[in-house]
């Protein structure tokens, strides 16, 4: 195990990984530096409590579920689900939120071409718009990614077309969850009877 690299004192080390003598830098560049470290150390205590707070509200908000639960002599199942938890007065609540990030398997090809066929042998006056809103639905994002959303919005256009069932079915079972997010998000009603988020971003306070 090597030996920490340790700066010798007096000295600073500069962005090429040089030496410098504290002697030979710039007043405002020592207290750019002083600056710029003392605020970084700020925030990163400041995430560390937002780290400990996030965990806390997860399991205060699930502690609290299996409470209510229990009232009803019942058990709630898994920790997916968005859940809204609301003030006695209703000026506050906070939100549970679990965002699933999904993709689509090869059935999604299956279900294009099914849905292919049914545009081809459909009227073409009367089914313009459907073919544009399925094109749409079809075209990649800027990273390249089929936009999952206009795809599944697919399944509430209803045609009994046994062909757009299918394919329809062919999508759903095409869905693959690989992965979620989960937030807490606390809001406050402001005098118009709005619910305004109480935000912990720094950009947004």
């Amino acid at each position: 195990m090597n030996a920490p690299d340790t700066i010798p004192e007096g000295y600073r080390r500069d962005p090429q990984g040089r030496l410098v003598a504290e002697a030979l830098i710039k007043p405002i560049d020592l207290t750019r530096d002083a600056l710029v470290q003392e605020l970084v150390a700020n925030i990163k205590e400041e995430n560390k409590r937002l780290v400990a707070l996030k965990r806390k509200a997860f399991d205060d908000i699930g502690a609290f579920i299996d409470l209510s639960a229990e009232q009803y002599r019942t058990r709630i199942g898994g920790k997916k689900g968005n859940v809204t938890l609301t003030s006695f007065d209703g000026t506050l609540k906070v939100v549970r939120q679990i965002q699933e990030t999904i993709r689509f398997d090869e059935r999604l090809q299956a279900a294009k071409a099914l849905i292919d066929e049914c545009l081809t042998e459909w009227t073409e006056g009367a089914r313009a718009e459907v073919r544009a809103i399925v094109n749409d639905a079809f075209r990649v994002d800027q990273a390249g990614n089929i936009r999952t959303a206009q795809v599944l919005g697919l399944r509430r256009m209803p045609f009994e077309d046994e062909r757009w069932q299918r394919a329809m079915n062919a999508i759903s079972e095409a869905v693959q969850v690989v992965g979620s997010k989960a937030y807490v998000r606390a809001y406050e009603r402001d005098d118009t009877g709005k619910y305004q988020p109480i935000s912990l971003d720094m950009a947004g306070v």
